[in-house]
């Protein structure tokens, strides 16, 4: 339950307590109808030595799109697992370890790089479980390119692909359109209530609130439009974040702190193998900081900690992650970001004292709770 009040910080703060309450129900429902959908891809094992491709259930068209792309990967890799399903493609240590190496290569994202082209083309495929594969490695392409770029001032043809294929996607999917909230007003009649007052313009009295604004096509990334085309990628990120590895989002964690402009001695681990590229503090507008709050709300509230030991270092992490993108918000006295990184820093803080309290102890306070 928790995890929804960020909700409440990212929409204007002029509305009436019920009309909040009312999003916060609907978010609910639309969380738990998500959430109750069944998922399209399944594990697959076999016990043979010998590397099978193993195809979803698809058209035609599909079977040779997801053949093509299988063939145009092996030679990239040195190890492959018994089966190659998307499943494996998306989960299976083997492959994402060596993908993840290759990406933090010196000469990774430039034009010519053959794992940039592999990915540009399987996200091209159109087929849902193969974009997924794609969508797992965001956060270490945003990292490493916004990093790399600010750090060198020299584009990455490769990167930048990569982002303006997901960016199209989104763009043709949403029609260039924002996606809003519509907000009821109770200046307006009640319809449970009977009242003889003259009913307004519905059309005027409406509050809209903007969750993410419009599209314009774009063809290349340019300085002006960088923060937004990698803030794209990010929401396509968060949307499918149910279904992407613990270790993307450790990775997405470890670059926050990055963005965030802490030097200390973790930079130098995230961008180990990074081509000697030092951490330094990027800019962080609205556009791109509202869906990293979003993917770190996610993993403060959205993992069960009880279920290993590595679900624990994802939300230390992002607690960390919180705090120093916290304290570059008060630096820079940004009082979205500050609204924002302190509601999630304020649910850390509550499931704490949550944790810590005894329900059966009486607190030694004036109020009278009913």
């Amino acid at each position: 339950m928790l995890k929804h009040l960020l909700f409440y910080h990212l929409i204007p703060q002029n509305l009436s307590h019920f009309t909040l309450l009312f999003i916060a129900l609907s978010t609910i429902c639309i969380t738990a109808q998500n959430s109750n959908q069944p998922k399209t891809m399944s594990s697959s094992s076999s016990s043979s030595p010998e590397t099978t491709i193993a195809p979803p259930t698809t058209t035609a068209t599909s079977d040779s799109k997801y053949e093509a792309v299988i063939n145009s990967l092996t030679p990239l890799l040195t190890t492959l697992p018994p089966t190659l399903t998307p499943y494996t493609l998306l989960h299976d240590p083997t492959i994402t370890t060596q993908l993840t190496t290759l990406l933090r290569l010196p000469d990774s994202g430039a034009g010519d790089n053959n794992l940039c082209r592999w990915l540009y083309d399987t996200f091209q495929t159109t087929i849902p479980d193969l974009q997924l594969v794609v969508l797992r490695y965001v956060p270490l392409i945003t990292g490493l390119y916004l990093t790399r770029t600010i750090a060198k001032q020299r584009p990455l043809a490769g990167f930048e692909a990569v982002l303006l294929a997901l960016y199209a996607h989104e763009t043709t999917s949403r029609d260039g359109k924002a996606i809003t909230v519509t907000l009821p007003d109770l200046a307006n009649p009640s319809l449970y209530h009977e009242t003889n007052a003259t009913v307004k313009n519905v059309a005027t009295e409406l509050n809209v609130a903007v969750l993410s604004p419009g599209l314009d096509p774009h063809g290349t990334v340019r300085s002006t439009r960088r923060a937004r085309i990698v803030g794209v990628a990010l929401e396509l990120y968060y949307g499918k974040i149910r279904d992407m590895q613990l270790g993307s989002k450790l990775e997405f964690c470890e670059f926050c702190v990055v963005w965030a402009g802490q030097d200390d001695g973790e930079i130098g681990e995230v961008l180990k193998g990074g081509g000697g590229v030092e951490g330094r503090k990027i800019p962080l507008p609205w556009e791109l900081l509202q869906p990293c709050v979003r993917i770190l709300g996610h993993c403060l509230m959205g993992e069960d900690r009880s279920r290993s030991k590595d679900h624990q270092v994802l939300y230390e992490k992002a607690c960390r992650a919180c705090r120093c993108l916290y304290a570059r918000a008060l630096q820079e006295i940004d009082p979205k970001a500050i609204l924002a990184t302190g509601s999630l820093l304020k649910l850390i803080e509550m499931e704490i004292e949550a944790c810590d309290s005894d329900p059966t102890e009486l607190r030694n306070t004036r109020v009278i709770s009913l």
